[in-house]
């Protein structure tokens, strides 16, 4: 979320998320997703220094360490020692399954 100002000095809270383009044109009119119109004081340059600040604050408390204290291959190491040890069960008659699941709809078989 970042505060702006509309023309007026009233003071708002936007989520930058939700920001689809920004206009100079003189005064910021910035464009939601949602298609919402916001005439604001700040500059698109401010905007985007907000957002990047925003978004800096955001992964500094996701990653308090830095990036570099995350191990990319962890994720995948431990998604495949969980697959390792997951257990699959054959179906014992697939055929007899299909039929069976054909019938409770109320279908014939082949």
């Amino acid at each position: 979320m970042i505060e702006l100002t509309r023309l007026n000095g009233e003071h708002m809270v936007v989520n930058s998320d939700l920001i689809r383009y920004a206009e100079a044109s003189p005064d910021t009119v910035i464009t939601l997703v949602t298609g919402d119109k916001i005439v604001v004081t700040e500059s698109t340059r401010e905007l985007i220094e907000r957002v990047i600040a925003f978004r800096s604050r955001l992964l500094q408390r996701a990653f308090p360490g830095g990036m570099a204290a995350v191990d990319p291959a962890q994720p995948i190491a431990a998604m495949a020692a969980s697959a390792a040890q997951a257990t699959v069960l054959p179906l014992e008659n697939p055929r007899i399954d299909q039929d069976e699941s054909w019938r409770r709809r109320g279908r014939e078989t082949d």
